[in-house]
């Protein structure tokens, strides 16, 4: 049977806007593990008993961030199971795929997201979130770029997309019915503000137009590669109406894990 890691990287330092996703861990897991909700999966996964649980990193010390997420989610990803990571922000995926590539010489992201987060620098800050994935496709980091939608795009983020070959769904392109031509395992990262803010409104950045919270369940169940790690970022609880968001990104935590269950364990 496979299990699934879970690892929390609360740290937004370098958020552009409203700071607020580094507490967004131990909220999502506060609603993965109520009584008030199924811990089952949609997939047929009891998840509550397939988690493994290895806590939050720890910022508190000297050194580089940057260097303590890619050693703590390498040793994580050393104990054999896929892994979802809780942000943050979404400048934690960098790092968080540093580690991944040293393990996966073959590597897709499916990217679900309002921004492509591909400025070449944003307000002087490489480490920006809304520059993650500059770095992530300058260093190599992955084979392929899909980012699913997207809408806030002007001539720079279309020419940075451009130049790095990025296959872009925009969300005014978005179908149900969409299918994924993928070819080798899958690295997921959901940008929980590419769902439509009336489905996720706990977010910094609200983008109207935006993906249902059914669709980008029915996305992650129709990746038919084995998914090794995850990314569930930018929930901003400062933002949050009701714990609404906090809900959603559980949900999908949980729909992410059944699908790497499912899919992971059948490969």
């Amino acid at each position: 049977m496979t299990r699934v890691s879970l690892l929390g990287i609360p740290h937004d330092e370098n958020s552009s806007y409203l700071k607020g996703a580094a507490a967004a861990p131990a909220l999502i897991r506060r609603e993965l593990g109520s009584d008030a909700y199924s811990s089952w999966s949609e997939t047929g996964f009891d998840v509550a008993a397939d988690l493994l649980d290895h806590g939050d990193i720890d910022f508190s010390g000297d050194g580089d961030p940057w260097e303590r997420i890619e050693t703590e989610v390498g040793r994580t990803l050393d104990a054999g199971h896929p892994l979802i990571s809780l942000g943050g922000d979404h400048a934690i995926a960098w790092p968080v795929l540093r580690a991944v590539r040293q393990r996966h010489r073959k590597l897709t992201i499916v990217q679900i997201d309002a921004h492509p987060d591909i400025y070449d620098v944003y307000q002087g800050n490489k480490r920006s979130h809304t520059s993650s994935f500059a770095r992530i496709l300058e260093e190599g980091l992955a084979d392929r770029l899909i980012q699913i939608g997207l809408r806030t795009l002007n001539d720079e983020l279309r020419d940075q997309l451009e130049r790095f070959g990025v296959e872009v769904i925009e969300a005014r392109h978005f179908s149900e019915d969409l299918r994924l031509d993928l070819k080798t395992p899958v690295y997921l990262s959901v940008d929980l503000d590419g769902l439509d803010p009336a489905c996720a409104p706990g977010v910094s950045h609200r983008e109207p137009g935006g993906l249902t919270t059914r669709q980008v369940i029915g996305l992650i169940q129709s990746i038919d590669q084995p998914i090794i790690a995850a990314d569930v970022v930018e929930y901003n609880p400062n933002q949050d109406v009701s714990n609404l968001t906090a809900l959603v990104a559980a949900k999908l935590v949980k729909e992410i894990a059944g699908t790497m269950i499912k899919i992971n364990g059948a490969a």
